[in-house]
């Protein structure tokens, strides 16, 4: 039986198509083995690709580095997070029972009011019934106490510089 040239190079570009199709299918077959079932998910980055478990949550990165592709575990920074904030909690929760035990807790409201007075306020000069005089409050120990420190360095500045005025004036004569 003769083919013609024609049916020939039909026939050969099919098995040709054939041939290219089976070995990009033996290609795809290989690349969705990691991907199957959706449980990697891959992203390109500059030198190589990051892999992501869908199913344990753990981030690789994966690189050619010559003799092959490898993958290496990136470090899982959250768990060490919530290792953290469970030590954290705990700590928080023993010094709460800490406290606690120490004096019971004020709850509602409490019998007398706060004053509404300002206690680092002055008081108002009082005017005597009748005389129509002011009357000033006398300043209090620890006022005089500020007074008499300021004097004394006040006192103390003056004769220093009295001093260096004399040494200067004996030192140039």
């Amino acid at each position: 039986m003769m083919i013609s040239p024609s049916k020939f190079s039909t026939s050969v570009a099919a098995a040709a198509i054939a041939f290219c199709l089976g070995g990009l299918g033996a290609a795809l077959a290989e690349s969705t083995a990691d991907t199957e079932n959706g449980r990697y998910a891959l992203a390109e980055v500059n030198d190589g690709v990051i892999r992501l478990d869908t199913r344990t949550g753990a981030v690789s990165t994966c690189s050619n580095n010559g003799t092959g592709w490898a993958c290496y575990a990136v470090p899982d920074e959250r768990a060490a997070l919530d290792t953290e904030i469970g030590r954290l909690q705990a700590d928080n929760e023993k010094l709460k029972a800490q406290l606690a035990a120490r004096e019971p807790t004020v709850t509602g409201k409490i019998d007398e009011p706060l004053p509404k007075t300002d206690s680092l306020k002055k008081p108002e000069p009082k005017i005597a019934e009748g005389e129509r005089k002011i009357e000033i409050p006398l300043p209090s120990d620890r006022d005089m106490d500020r007074m008499m420190s300021f004097l004394e360095q006040a006192w103390r500045r003056l004769l220093d510089m009295a001093n260096r005025v004399q040494k200067d004036v004996s030192g140039k004569i």
